[in-house]
């Protein structure tokens, strides 16, 4: 299996070290970023192939950095699965990701989308 890179932005610490622990658990090769501005400022150099994003996040919005994304044909082949508790933007942000998810995210759907991900490559 390739080893591919995966972008968590998430600002609740406990919570990106378990979504980090589970994509490592899958073969991911993981990086956890903790706001808006550095996901953005990490985004200029790197290309992930799985963006895990929150959307409430520190100074920047994870809906701004999802059209940051889709605007950036350097990011074309980035998958983006959104993690949000808000029911309204997580309506606005299936538009434009491709996969939302509704916390609590179970151990159970990080697993299958670790998989689902994967298997879509190899």
């Amino acid at each position: 299996m390739a080893e591919y890179q995966a972008l968590i932005v998430e600002d609740d610490a406990a919570l990106g070290s378990i979504f980090a622990e589970v994509f490592d658990s899958c073969g991911l090769q993981t990086t956890v970023v903790k706001d808006g501005r550095l996901a953005l400022t990490w985004l200029e150099d790197a290309v992930p192939d799985l963006i895990l994003l929150d959307l409430h996040l520190p100074h920047i919005s994870g809906l701004e950095i999802l059209d940051n994304i889709r605007a950036n044909s350097r990011l074309k082949t980035a998958v983006v699965a959104v993690v949000t508790a808000d029911a309204m933007r997580s309506r606005e942000a299936s538009k434009k990701a491709d996969l939302v998810l509704t916390k609590p995210v179970s151990l159970n759907q990080l697993l299958q989308l670790a998989e689902w991900f994967n298997e879509g490559r190899d």
